[in-house]
C-alpha cells in the first residue's frame, strides 16, 4: 500500500485459540492441562522513508481466561471452599514503536507502553493486579574510526503495579529507574574485537546501580570463534507476578523483611567449530557459565508445611554448568540436532555460629538434553523426532513425605509426520509424549484441597496438608493429533 510519497507495510496476525476439554488421566480429581481461552490481536506498520531510516509502530492485544481444577469446579465457584479451583483472567495491551531521526548522525529512538489487569482465584485467596509500564530510549551509533563503533544512550523506565497482596498493602508501587549507557566495540585485528560496556541506573530506593560488562571475540576463520564475556545484573523481583507457587495450593506466604534487590556476576566461555562440506555438515557448540547470586530471593518451604517463606538469602547461590550442542546434516534429506547440559545451581547460606550449608535448588535438574532429527521421506514426507530429556532434581516435599526428594529421570519424546498438499497446505499427524511419562502423587492431597479433614489423626497420622508445589512435569501422557495448515501467500 502507498501513504503519501513514501510507501508502508502492514502486518496483521490474529490468533484464536481454546482448549475445554477436562481430563484426568490420574484420577486425582483434578484437570490435568489447564483449560484456556485466548484471543490475540497484532498490528504491526512500517514506514519506508528515505536512506532507510527506521520508523515502525506496533500494537498488540491479549485476553485471556483460564483455569484449572476439581473437574467439576464452573465459574459459581469462584472464592469457594466447595470445590477446588484456580481462574485466571487476564488483559494486556502493548504499544510498540521506533523512529530515526532525520539527522545525518544515526539516532533512534524507541518506546513502549503496556497495561496488564489479572483478576485470579486460587482456592479461596483472591489476587487480582494491574500493572502500566512505560519505557523509551534514545541512542546514537557512529563509526569513529581506528576500528571502533561507539554507541551513547539513555533510557528511562516508569512502572506503576498495584495489588491486594502485602507486596502493596499500603499503596500502588511507582518505581521510576533513568539510566545512562555507553558501549564501545574495538576491531583490534581483523579476527579480534573487544566490546566494553557500562550502564548506569537510579533507583528511588537504592541510589545508582552500576553494570559494567566486558567480551572479548576471536574468529580467525569462518569456522572457528572463541567469546568470552563478563558482566554484573541487578533486578528487583516482583513475587506474586514470578512466582505463582506464593498463591497455589494451601500455603501461607509469608514475607520476612523488605526484600533487596538480586545482584548477579556472571561470566561465559564460547567456542564454535564448523566442518562445512558439500554435502554434509558437521558443527560443535560449547558454552560453560558461572554466575553468582547475592541477596537471592528464595521460597523456603521447609520451615512449615502451611507457609512459603520469602527471605533474602545470608550468603550467595550459585549456577554453573556446561552445555555442548552438535548438528549435523547429511545432504538436504537428513538433519540432527542434539545437546547436553550439565548444571550445578546451588544456595550456600551463612548459619549462626560461623556454620555454611549447601542446599541445591529447587526445580534444577543435574543435567538435561534434548534431540531433533529431521529426515526427509519420498513423495514429499517428512518426519521429525524431538526429545528432552531431564536427570533427577530436587523437589519440595512436607515433613514425613512419602514421595521421594528427588525426581527420576524422565524423558519427553514427540513424533511428527507431514507432508505438503499443493502450495498452500499441509498435512500433519502424529504422537505427543511417545514414550507416555507422567509424574506420580503431583499433589498432595487432592481430594481434600481446602484442609477440612487434614487434622483426623486417624486418616492423617502425618498431618499432610493440600500441596501443589511438587509439580515438576506435564501430567499429559501419550496422544495422537492431527491437523490441516494453510499458509497464507506472501
Amino acid at each position: 500500500m502507498r501513504l503519501g510519497k513514501g510507501r508502508a507495510r502492514d502486518l496483521l496476525g490474529v490468533n484464536l485459540f481454546r482448549y475445554n476439554d477436562p481430563r484426568d488421566i490420574n484420577n486425582d480429581g483434578f484437570t490435568d492441562v489447564t483449560l484456556q481461552e485466548r484471543v490475540s490481536v497484532f498490528n504491526k506498520f512500517d514506514l519506508q522513508r528515505p536512506q532507510h531510516r527506521l520508523a515502525s509502530l506496533a500494537a498488540r492485544y491479549v485476553t485471556e481466561d483460564r483455569w484449572g481444577g476439581q473437574l467439576q469446579w464452573t465459574d459459581a465457584d469462584k472464592g469457594s471452599d466447595r470445590v477446588y479451583g484456580e481462574s485466571i483472567n487476564t488483559e494486556r495491551y502493548e504499544l510498540i514503536g521506533q523512529y530515526q531521526l532525520p539527522l545525518r548522525e544515526r539516532v533512534i529512538t524507541q518506546f513502549s507502553f503496556n497495561s496488564h489487569e489479572q483478576d485470579s482465584w486460587y482456592g479461596v485467596a483472591p489476587f487480582r493486579a494491574q500493572q502500566k509500564v512505560f519505557f523509551s530510549q534514545m541512542h546514537w551509533a557512529r563509526d569513529m574510526g581506528l576500528r571502533h563503533d561507539l554507541l551513547l544512550g539513555a533510557a528511562y523506565r516508569y512502572t506503576w503495579y498495584d495489588d491486594n497482596t502485602v507486596a502493596t498493602r499500603d499503596e500502588a508501587s511507582r518505581t521510576p529507574l533513568p539510566g545512562l549507557f555507553v558501549q564501545d566495540e574495538w576491531a583490534m585485528t581483523d579476527a579480534q574485537k573487544l566490546l566494553l560496556g557500562y550502564r548506569v541506573d537510579h533507583d528511588q530506593e537504592h541510589g545508582l546501580v552500576h553494570s559494567p560488562r566486558v567480551a572479548y571475540k576471536w574468529a580467525p576463520t569462518g569456522r572457528f570463534a572463541v567469546r568470552a564475556s563478563f558482566g554484573t545484573g541487578y533486578r528487583v523481583v516482583n513475587l506474586f507476578t514470578e512466582d505463582h507457587a506464593a498463591l497455589t495450593g494451601a500455603r501461607e506466604v509469608v514475607i520476612a523483611e523488605d526484600l533487596q534487590p538480586e545482584r548477579s556476576l556472571n561470566g561465559t566461555l564460547n567456542i564454535v567449530r564448523k566442518w562445512p562440506g558439500v554435502k554434509h555438515f558437521f558443527g560443535l557448540d560449547l558454552s560453560l557459565f558461572h554466575t553468582r547470586f547475592s541477596n537471592r530471593i528464595l521460597p523456603d518451604y521447609l520451615v512449615d508445611p502451611d507457609l512459603i517463606v520469602y527471605d533474602n538469602l545470608n550468603g550467595f547461590g550459585i549456577s554453573q554448568g556446561v552445555s555442548l550442542n552438535a548438528e549435523a546434516r547429511s545432504g538436504k534429506n537428513l538433519r540432527l540436532m542434539a545437546g547436553a547440559t550439565w548444571m550445578d545451581v546451588y544456595t550456600q547460606e551463612d548459619l549462626a555460629d560461623g556454620i555454611s550449608q549447601r542446599q541445591d535448588a529447587y526445580f534444577a535438574p543435574d543435567w538435561s538434553g534434548t534431540l531433533t532429527v529431521s529426515l526427509a521421506l519420498p513423495k514429499r514426507w517428512s518426519i521429525d523426532l524431538t526429545g528432552q530429556c531431564y536427570g533427577p532434581m530436587r523437589l519440595p516435599v512436607l515433613p514425613n513425605d512419602f514421595r521421594p526428594e528427588r525426581s527420576p529421570t524422565y524423558a519427553i519424546v514427540n513424533l511428527q509426520v507431514k507432508r505438503p498438499i499443493g502450495e498452500h497446505f499441509e498435512l500433519y499427524g502424529g504422537v505427543k509424549n511417545l514414550l507416555d511419562f507422567v509424574p506420580s502423587d503431583p499433589l498432595m492431597r487432592p481430594f481434600d484441597p481446602f484442609d477440612q479433614q487434614a487434622g483426623d489423626p486417624t486418616t492423617n497420622p502425618y498431618g499432610y496438608t493440600f500441596d501443589t508445589s511438587y509439580m515438576y512435569a506435564p501430567v499429559q501422557g501419550a496422544r495422537g493429533f492431527f491437523g490441516v495448515r494453510y499458509t497464507l501467500a506472501d
